[in-house]
C-alpha cells in the first residue's frame, strides 16, 4: 500500500458510519438482488429484456435499469414480472432466530 492512500475499508467504514448509508446500502443490495434473479429468469425463458417488457407491460429500458439493480422496484411492478413468468411473487418477514423484535418506532402521533 503506498503511503498517504487510504485503504479502501477505511473508505468504507467512514462511509457506512455517515447517516442514512446502511439504510442505503441495504437498498441497493436489494435492488441489485432482485435485478440478477430477474435477469436469472429471463435468461431461463429465452427471452430478450424487450420481450420480458412486453410480457410485463413495461419499457425495454425500465427492464435493463430494473436487471442492473438501478432501481428498486414497487410490489406492483414486481407482481407484473412474477405475472409476466408465470411464478406466483411472495413477500415475507423472517425474524432473526437469535435476537426478540425490536420496538416499534414512533411515529411522532399519537394513537386514536
Amino acid at each position: 500500500m503506498n503511503v498517504g492512500r487510504t485503504d479502501w475499508e477505511v473508505v468504507r467504514a467512514r462511509r457506512m458510519a455517515e447517516p442514512g448509508a446502511a439504510e442505503a446500502y441495504d437498498a441497493a443490495r436489494l435492488a441489485f438482488t432482485l435485478g440478477a434473479k430477474v435477469r436469472q429468469l429471463r435468461g431461463q425463458s429465452g427471452w430478450s429484456q424487450t420481450e420480458l417488457a412486453r410480457r410485463a407491460g413495461m419499457t425495454q429500458s425500465a427492464v435493463a435499469r430494473f436487471e442492473a439493480g438501478g432501481t428498486v422496484p414497487t410490489l406492483p411492478v414486481l407482481h407484473r414480472l412474477a405475472t409476466a413468468f408465470g411464478a406466483s411473487l411472495v413477500v415475507d418477514f423472517i425474524a432473526p432466530e437469535s435476537t426478540p423484535p425490536s420496538q416499534p418506532r414512533s411515529s411522532g402521533t399519537a394513537a386514536a
